[in-house]
């Protein structure tokens, strides 16, 4: 048995996400600062990773940093056409999309459909699996609206991961802390798995 958040090799030895594109989405939440190591687990497990940040994110975490891990640009930026084509649509073709820390902002967002930035664009966009790993304050995740919006974007197709019971950015104890790095990338590859 792997240990909790191990990301198991397969049977012929390949990392779990060999030859895999992600999408690393990152709102804006204190909990961005773990985005680093969420996007060098994924490249450990053999994934090409691209982050892709809310406006928001920009003020937990730079681009730069992201970019400097992953070996490739990150952006917010959904009018970017370096490439000739618009971002959303070239992203979207990612083998999955992956939301963490998932804020609960982000989240309404997503339940509504809303495409008034870049990640949000290419989630639409996209035909991919999902996958989100909310991080927020108890109050906020227990609240019946972030509650309701979770339901519908389980019901839109889209899948979870946590949040945890734990230290959370107050101080304080409570269900609403961001699951382990290595968990969500097990848990990535757990659901990529299923549509080989």
């Amino acid at each position: 048995m792997s240990p909790r958040g191990a990301v198991p090799k397969s049977q012929r030895g390949r990392p779990p996400l060999a030859g895999r594109e992600i999408v690393l989405g990152v709102p804006g939440g204190i909990a961005a600062y773990k985005s680093p190591e969420i996007a060098r687990r994924l490249m450990d497990a053999g994934a090409g990773v691209r982050a892709v940040l809310t406006p928001g994110a920009e003020r937990f975490i730079a681009a730069l940093t992201l970019a400097a891990i992953t070996g490739r640009s990150a952006s917010s930026d959904p009018f970017n056409l370096s490439d000739g084509k618009m971002p959303h649509l070239t992203l979207a073709r990612a083998d999955a999309i992956l939301v963490a820390p998932c804020t609960a902002d982000f989240l309404s967002a997503l339940a509504a459909g809303r495409a008034d930035m870049l990640l949000s664009s290419l989630i639409l966009t996209t035909r991919a699996p999902v996958l989100i790993a909310p991080a927020m304050h108890e109050p906020m995740w227990t609240h019946p609206a972030t509650r309701r919006n979770a339901e519908t974007c389980r019901s839109l197709g889209y899948h979870f991961v946590g949040p945890d019971r734990g230290a959370l950015a107050s101080g304080d104890q409570g269900l609403g802390r961001l699951s382990d790095p290595g968990l969500i990338v097990a848990e990535l590859a757990k659901l990529l798995s299923k549509k080989r």
